[in-house]
């Protein structure tokens, strides 16, 4: 089932977002993340979403303790998807895709007596989210895939470069930030980062800080 529709404005967006705490995951503006859905709390939420705005917030926890979900605090800044797909297996679970819609602030956080969290976020300084493509002429994009091609062979990452060549310079970059292994935290300064030539900088700097270090660690012949 297709989900799919545009937003025009961030004050189109809804005030209040059900959150999807999930460490090394992220979301970002267009980016497609697929999710195997099965607690119970997060099944709800699906549910309740599909029922209203189909707006779900990615978000991830503080380093920590993040099995407690309830009590486990959060990074400020999060990313809303909207459910693009939604398919129901044969043990209760949901297979879901969220596509990126725009990145939010967490104001603060509700006392629902849903089984799953709530926050009343503000997209306002992310709007320029829902302009597709915004900033892309900034990104040294050839720099970019070369350095990320050395990591992803170093990494042993399976990617389709042919599709990559063909993405427009926003897909790529959206879509390696999301998929490359770093850190909570790296993951969180590629979500912050305040606009997609930073984000790509950002992405270029991680990987060669993550390569130079996998370098040092290795035995020096003389």
């Amino acid at each position: 089932m297709s989900l799919n529709r545009p937003y025009a404005d961030v004050g189109e967006l809804p005030e209040i977002l059900p959150l999807f705490p999930l460490s090394g995951a992220i979301l970002l503006p267009r980016g497609e993340l697929p999710l195997n859905v099965f607690e119970p709390r997060y099944l709800a939420m699906v549910d309740d979403a599909i029922a209203s705005a189909r707006l779900i917030g990615m978000i991830q926890p503080l380093p920590g303790d993040e099995t407690a979900v309830d009590a486990t605090q959060l990074y400020d800044i999060g990313c809303a998807g909207r459910l693009t797909r939604l398919a129901e297996t044969g043990d209760g679970r949901y297979l879901v895709t969220l596509t990126g819609v725009a990145r939010f602030r967490v104001l603060d956080e509700l006392k629902v007596r849903t089984p799953y969290r709530q926050c009343r976020v503000s997209y306002n300084e992310f709007s320029e989210d829902l302009l597709m493509g915004a900033g892309a002429d900034a990104v040294d994009r050839d720099s970019m895939v070369s350095m990320l091609r050395n990591f992803a062979e170093c990494s042993k990452l399976e990617v389709d470069w042919a599709s990559i060549d063909a993405a427009p310079t926003e897909t790529l970059v959206n879509a390696l930030a999301m998929m490359c292994p770093f850190g909570a935290n790296d993951k969180q300064a590629l979500v912050e980062a305040i606009d997609l030539k930073t984000r790509a900088e950002t992405l270029v700097a991680l990987a060669k800080l993550d390569l130079a270090q996998r370098n040092a660690g290795r035995p020096q012949w003389h």
